[in-house]
């Protein structure tokens, strides 16, 4: 997965999941609420229907209660009013009462009339219930209730009933009345359904919200990205246009010490030689002179190769290591311009990669060429050390600072100097401070572990 990719899902995919976990919050949070809440609306709705079969029971026995009180217990009479009082107590299509005595006979029931006069006692219900004998039970324990599922009047049907049983003792008749519950299910689902309507419609919004703030941060991070991508292309393109003009700056360097330094001295030695032959022809006694003449300017045309070969890649870098590189290196700056700089390398351990070691040594030089340019330094110090295998390195010298000399220049080339030792420290993923006052200026560059060797390359190297 390249770069850009992994930003943007480290981005996207985040925000993915956090919606998508508030989402099934939301979501499961809105189902226990609809679960709650249909289970109190329905709590609440038995509640009413049980008050109802309280006060339509109560109403049934302060019918019958003056007949019931006056008559005895084995009064005919007094049954058959309140079996007729009984019939005609009837609200509504699907509510009636009815009445058995103890031993399960039915002696009142308004709409199936083919029970009055027929025992059922061991009637069950779909469900196995036996619906007369638990009815009996709950008038014989004082009155209670009971739910079964019965047969509906008004749709034929069998369906969930609830029913309050009461006691007539001294005849032994039990006397109730029931409720069907199909209502109170058919509202429970109707508020269901419109609960679950309500969390979808929620999910939709929470989904509609979400989906164009997914689509908005992949466009930003596709912006960025792009934007990024144009300012690396830029970095690229400026630093290829550097790395050309530093090629061509050096080419010219080369051009200009090949003309003025060992083609110059060339020229002297062939002249030299010229003139020693010449000399030898006619037999003149200085002939000797001459030729020695010619030697020298040889000897410096050598010398001048010897130190542009040096300038490009130094041998001792190589063969020696980065301490003896260094010591050549300043022991050649001081000869050559008359500023003493000492090589302060004691705590130095050379554990650096070739290149990185190559990179120290050119920040080095660099470093030394600014020094000789622009500080108007007599003396400087080069310390190298290592610090938890981390490698140092500081330039100082006495000049008068950065401010006063460099800086004329910092858009010219002693700040492509600059530029490129603090590319060459970034390469390895190091830094290069610059600090600079009127008394010198101190250069430090710093190094990472992972520009030094591993202990086993190390200790192969060595």
């Amino acid at each position: 997965m390249s770069l850009r990719h992994q930003i943007i899902a480290l981005t996207v995919i985040p925000l993915i999941v956090a919606i998508l976990t508030v989402t099934t919050f939301i979501t499961l949070q809105s189902a226990n609420l609809i679960g709650s809440s249909i289970g109190t609306f329905e709590r609440n709705m038995l509640k009413a229907k049980e008050t109802e079969l309280l006060n339509m029971t109560n109403l049934a026995l302060s019918a019958i209660q003056g007949i019931y009180q006056a008559a005895g217990p084995d009064d005919e009479a007094a049954k058959e009013k309140v079996r007729e009082i009984l019939t005609s107590l009837d609200y509504g299509q699907d509510g009636y009462f009815f009445a058995y005595d103890y031993d399960g006979n039915n002696i009142v029931h308004p709409r199936q009339t083919y029970r009055p006069g027929h025992n059922w006692l061991d009637l069950v219900d779909p469900d196995g219930d036996r619906v007369i004998a638990n009815l009996i039970d709950k008038a014989k324990a004082g009155g209670g209730l009971h739910q079964y599922k019965w047969q509906k009047p008004s749709s034929g049907e069998m369906a969930d009933k609830l029913s309050f049983a009461v006691g007539l003792d001294k005849w032994k008749w039990m006397l109730g009345t029931g409720v069907y519950l199909d209502d109170v299910f058919l509202q429970t689902a109707a508020a269901k359904a419109d609960l679950s309507a309500n969390i979808r419609k929620t999910f939709m919004i929470v989904a509609l919200t979400a989906l164009p703030s997914v689509l908005l941060v992949f466009a930003a991070c596709m912006m960025v990205t792009l934007r990024e991508r144009r300012m690396a292309d830029g970095k690229l393109k400026e630093l290829t246009k550097r790395i050309i003009g530093a090629q061509e700056q050096e080419r010219a360097r080369l051009a200009r010490e090949l003309h003025d330094g060992i083609s110059q001295n060339l020229v002297g030695v062939r002249y030299a030689i010229d003139l020693a032959s010449r000399k030898v022809e006619n037999n003149s006694n200085d002939a000797a002179q001459a030729i020695a003449h010619g030697a020298e300017a040889l000897n410096s045309a050598i010398k001048e190769v010897r130190r542009l070969s040096h300038d490009l890649r130094p041998r001792a870098l190589d063969d020696l290591g980065l301490s003896a590189a260094l010591q050549a290196l300043l022991s050649e700056f001081s000869e050559r311009t008359g500023i003493a700089i000492s090589l302060n390398a004691a705590p130095f351990r050379d554990t650096l990669k070739p290149e990185a070691a190559t990179a120290l040594y050119r920040v080095a030089q660099e470093a030394l060429h600014n020094i000789e340019k622009h500080s108007g330094a007599s003396r400087g110090e080069v310390k190298v050390w290592t610090v938890a295998n981390r490698v140092r390195m500081t330039v100082s010298d006495n000049g008068h600072g950065f401010e006063e000399g460099a800086k004329r220049g910092i858009t010219g080339e002693s700040g492509l100097g600059i530029r490129n030792m603090q590319e060459r420290m970034a390469h390895f993923g190091g830094l290069l401070l610059i600090r600079s006052t009127q008394e010198g200026t101190i250069l430090t560059a710093m190094l990472p572990k992972s520009a030094s060797l591993t202990p086993t390359k190390a200790r192969a190297a060595a």
